[in-house]
C-alpha cells in the first residue's frame, strides 16, 4: 500500500520509524512505504503551538458571527413592542420575515463555491462581507408600517451569511494542518454561537428603548461583523491548496510556510512534504477531468465546465460523501436547535414559564436567553477534544440527549399544559431539559456540522461539495423557521416530538453511514471511504497511478530517503 500524507491507517510500531521535524512535529514511516505526519499535539496544544493559522481561521470564522448575531436578534426583535406596533405581524408573516433570509441564504451558499474557484477564497469572502453590509444597512434603516425594505434587506443579507457560511470552513479547512483541523474548522460554530447569544442580549437590552431606536440599534450593529472581515480579508493568507491547483506552487509554499511556521524550531520537512502532497493531488485531479474526454466532449464554456464538476459532485466515487454532507446539516437543522434561537420566547411560553397574559414577559426572555449561554459553554470543550476523540463519538452521543431532552419537554407538557402554576416544578425541568439539549447540540452536531463537509470532499469538487451541504443547511433552516411558529400554535407536544425523531435518526445514520474522519489528512479521505465499505475509492489502479505522481514531483524520493536514512 503506497499511501500519502496523514494517514488514519497506524504502522504497525515494530515495523515503523519515527523521525522529529522541528520541535514538536514527526514523519512516521513504515517498511510498507505508508507513511503519517504531524506538525504538533492535538487540543488545546495544538492549536497554541499553530498561534498563526489559529489567528487566521478566527478571523475567517467572524463571519459566523452574523449568522448567529441574526439568529440571536430576531427572537428578541420579533416580540419587540415597538416593532410589533411598528409592523403588526401574522404567525406566518413572522415565520416569513424570519425565514427569507434563509432563502438569500441559499443562494449565496450554491453561487460562493464557483466565485471561490474562479478567483480566490480570499475575494469570494469580500463579495459576501459587502451583500452582508448593504442588507443589514437595509434592515435597520427600514420605514415601518411595510415589509418590503425589511423583507429586501434580509434576503440580501441573507446572500452575503449562506455565502459566508460555505466559504468560512471551505478556507480554514484548506488553511488547517490535520491535527487541529477538527478544532479550527469548530471555530465557525463558536463564532455561530458568540453571535447568537451577542444578539439576544444586545436585543433584550435595547428592546425598552425609545420609538424605533429599540429595535433599530441591535440591527445597526449587524454591520460590524461583515466590516471587520471585510477588511481583514486584505491581511489573510491564500488557501495554499487552492493555489497549487491554479498552478502557483511558489505562492502556495509562501502561504504554506507563513501558515506552518515553528518560532523555535525549523519544520520546512513537513512543509515540503505537505505541499508534495498538494501537488499530487492537483496532477491527479488534472488527470482524471481530462480521463475520458475527447476533444469534442471538453468544456467549451464557463457554463459547460461548472455542470461538468456538478457531475463529478455527483458521481459514484462522490455521492457518499454529498450525502454525508447533504444530511449532516439536514439533522442539524432538525435536531430543533434554530427553532429554541428563532422562536425561544415563545416555546418558553409553551411550557409555562412568564405570565401567559403578558406576550413579552421578561422571565420568558431570560429563560431563552440562556440557551445561548448554554451552547456557547458548550461548543469550548467540543473545540478542545473533537481532534482527540473523534467526530463519530460525539454525534453519536449528543444524538442520544437530544432525543432524551425533547422526548422529556413532550411528556411533561402532555402532562402539565393548562397547570403549570399549580406545577411550577414542571416547568423548570422541562427547561431544564431544554438547556442539557442545548449542550447536547454544542458538543455534537453543532460544531460538527460545519466540520464533516468541509473535510470529506477531494479538493476537485471541495467547494461544490461544501457549496452543496451549505445550501442543505439553509434550504432545512428555512422550513424550520417558516414551520415552527405554526407547529407550536398548533401542538408544542408534538413539535418536540417531531425534532426527537430527528435525533433518534441522526444516531442510526451516523451510527451506520459516517466514516471516522479525525487526524486524516484532506488527501487522504479515499482511502477511510474505500476501508468504511463505500464504493468509488482508490482502486489498485488509482494507488499505482498515485505512486507514479509522487515519484515524478519527488514526494516518494523524499519518504524513501528518510527510512532508509
Amino acid at each position: 500500500m503506497a499511501n500519502a500524507g496523514y494517514s488514519a491507517i497506524s504502522a504497525d510500531p515494530s515495523s515503523s520509524k519515527t523521525i522529529p521535524s522541528g520541535n514538536h512535529g514527526s514523519i512516521t514511516i513504515s517498511d510498507n512505504g505508508s507513511y503519517s505526519y504531524q506538525y504538533g499535539p492535538s487540543g488545546l496544544a495544538g492549536l497554541v503551538h499553530n498561534r498563526y493559522t489559529l489567528m487566521c481561521a478566527g478571523f475567517a470564522s467572524i463571519g459566523g458571527l452574523s449568522f448567529g448575531y441574526d439568529q440571536g436578534v430576531i427572537a428578541n426583535v420579533l416580540v419587540m413592542p415597538q416593532f410589533v406596533a411598528d409592523f403588526g405581524m401574522s404567525p406566518t408573516q413572522k415565520g416569513f420575515v424570519t425565514a427569507i433570509l434563509e432563502l438569500g441564504a441559499l443562494i449565496g451558499a450554491l453561487s460562493a463555491g464557483t466565485f471561490a474557484d474562479k478567483y480566490s477564497r480570499r475575494q469570494a469572502l469580500f463579495v459576501a462581507c459587502i451583500f452582508a453590509f448593504v442588507g443589514s444597512l437595509l434592515q435597520a434603516l427600514s420605514a415601518t408600517h411595510t415589509l418590503i425594505y425589511l423583507l429586501l434587506g434580509r434576503i440580501i443579507a441573507g446572500v452575503g451569511i449562506g455565502a459566508l457560511s460555505t466559504l468560512a470552513p471551505l478556507y480554514i479547512s484548506e488553511i488547517s494542518p490535520p491535527e487541529t483541523r477538527g478544532s479550527l474548522v469548530s471555530l465557525e460554530q463558536l463564532s455561530i454561537v458568540i453571535g447568537v447569544v451577542a444578539g439576544f442580549w444586545i436585543g433584550f437590552l435595547t428592546r425598552n428603548f425609545e420609538q424605533s431606536s429599540s429595535w433599530r440599534t441591535p440591527l445597526f450593529l449587524q454591520l460590524v461583523p461583515a466590516l471587520v472581515l471585510g477588511v481583514g480579508c486584505f491581511i489573510l493568507p491564500a488557501s495554499p491548496r487552492l493555489l497549487v491547483l491554479q498552478g502557483h506552487r511558489e505562492e502556495a509554499r509562501i502561504a504554506l510556510d507563513m501558515l506552518r511556521r515553528e518560532s523555535d524550531g525549523d519544520n520546512s520537512l513537513l512543509v515540503e512534504i505537505e505541499l508534495l502532497e498538494m501537488q499530487t493531488e492537483a496532477i491527479l485531479i488534472d488527470r482524471a477531468l481530462s480521463d475520458g474526454l475527447t476533444a469534442e466532449s471538453k468544456p467549451k464554456s464557463s457554463f459547460d465546465t461548472e455542470v461538468l464538476a456538478w457531475k463529478r459532485l455527483l458521481n459514484a466515487k462522490n455521492r457518499p460523501r454529498a450525502w454525508i454532507g447533504v444530511l449532516t446539516m439536514f439533522f442539524q437543522q432538525w435536531s430543533g436547535i434554530n427553532a429554541l434561537l428563532y422562536f425561544g420566547p415563545t416555546l418558553v411560553q409553551s411550557i409555562g414559564i412568564g405570565d401567559p397574559q403578558d406576550p413579552h414577559p421578561t422571565s420568558t426572555l431570560i429563560v431563552a436567553g440562556g440557551i445561548g449561554i448554554v451552547q456557547l459553554l458548550a461548543v469550548l470543550p467540543a473545540i478542545l477534544v473533537v481532534d482527540v476523540w473523534g467526530r463519530r463519538p460525539l454525534l453519536r452521543a449528543g444524538s442520544v440527549g437530544m432525543a432524551s431532552s425533547h422526548v422529556g419537554v413532550a411528556v411533561l407538557i402532555l402532562f402539565f399544559e393548562g397547570h403549570w402554576k399549580e406545577n411550577a416544578w414542571a416547568a423548570w425541568v422541562a427547561v431544564g431539559a431544554m438547556y442539557i439539549f442545548t449542550a447536547s447540540y454544542g458538543l455534537s452536531f453543532g460544531p460538527i456540522g460545519w466540520l464533516l463537509p468541509a473535510e470529506v470532499f477531494p479538493l476537485s469538487v471541495r467547494s461544490k461539495g461544501v457549496a452543496l451541504s451549505t445550501a442543505s443547511n439553509w434550504v432545512n433552516n428555512f422550513i424550520i423557521g417558516f414551520l415552527t411558529p405554526l407547529m407550536v400554535e398548533l401542538s408544542p407536544p408534538t413539535t418536540f416530538l417531531v425534532f426527537a425523531l430527528a435525533c433518534v435518526g441522526a444516531w442510526w445514520w451516523v451510527t451506520t453511514c459516517v466514516p471516522e474522519t479525525a487526524n486524516v489528512g484532506l488527501e487522504e479521505m479515499d482511502e477511510v471511504f474505500t476501508k468504511f465499505g463505500y464504493e468509488g475509492g482508490e482502486g489498485e489502479r488509482e494507488r499505482e497511478l498515485r505512486e507514479v505522481v509522487e515519484r515524478e514531483v519527488g514526494l516518494r524520493a523524499i519518504v524513501d530517503e528518510l527510512h532508509g536514512g
